[in-house]
């Protein structure tokens, strides 16, 4: 369920809710007609209000998770350019061949960074770029070594930058997997449900029928529905990541 989700389009997902709301309505108002039609009294508003309370606050709840996984993605990213940057800075400070080999690897990593954040990408083309990595991550440490065989007087911080590399590498990798539980995303959709039966329910046992009021409510969950998935995949849709630190990192890694 969660690979689906992250898979799938937020728009699909807001899609198929508004549909199921308005099945959901339409069949509240054929029970609400029913009891109409019995004799029965119209059901009382309360379980209506308490279901939109409990609506409010899911959505308030998985936006807000939603957002802060956003920020802190973003904030991985600013992390992860400026360890590549003073990587780069300190890589500088060797002799050549060593220098220049780095700088090329580096430049190449930094690139590779970009392009992969830049792109939607499935479980396949992550995993493809992500061994890229792992491979440029030899490459350096292989780099590194020679640079202190040589016996560079910059040891610690050279080896001190790499380090800083590599963990901002995995942190930013954690932020990027760390999506909202689709058991939580699930519970989102059936109370979104609940309210727009109940509504229906309400109005076809009263034989009235609010239409613009039922669609602008669903409109509104719907787009508060959207904006919370569409947070919850950071390189697809209307809200990514940006990638501004890591371009000027790279702009900045003159030949």
């Amino acid at each position: 369920m969660d690979r689906i989700l992250i898979e799938s389009d937020a728009r699909l997902w807001a899609l198929t809710l508004a549909l199921a709301m308005l099945a959901a309505w339409r069949v509240g108002w054929w029970m609400g007609g029913r009891l109409r039609a019995g004799g029965g009294e119209p059901p009382a508003s309360k379980f209506n209000d308490a279901s939109l309370a409990l609506l409010s606050l899911l959505l308030a709840f998985t936006f807000g998770m939603s957002l802060a996984k956003h920020d802190h993605r973003r904030d991985m990213v600013i992390a992860d350019s400026t360890a590549i940057g003073d990587f780069y800075t300190c890589v500088s400070l060797l002799k050549d061949p060593v220098r220049t080999k780095l700088q090329n690897v580096i430049r190449e990593y930094a690139n590779l960074r970009v392009e992969v954040a830049s792109t939607e990408s499935n479980e396949t083309t992550l995993e493809s770029a992500l061994q890229r990595f792992e491979r440029m991550h030899s490459q350096m440490t292989d780099l590194v070594a020679e640079a202190l065989r040589d016996g560079t007087p910059i040891a610690v911080s050279l080896t001190n930058t790499l380090d800083g590399v590599t963990s901002n590498y995995i942190a930013r990798l954690a932020a990027v997997k760390d999506r909202l539980p689709a058991s939580i995303l699930l519970l989102l959709f059936v109370s979104a449900l609940v309210p727009a039966l109940l509504e229906g329910r309400q109005q076809g046992a009263e034989a009235r029928t609010d239409v613009t009021g039922t669609l602008c409510f669903i409109l509104v969950v719907i787009l508060s529905v959207y904006v919370t998935l569409d947070l919850n995949q950071p390189q697809r849709g209307l809200v990514t990541v940006s990638q501004e630190p890591m371009t000027r990192v790279l702009s900045s890694m003159t030949k």
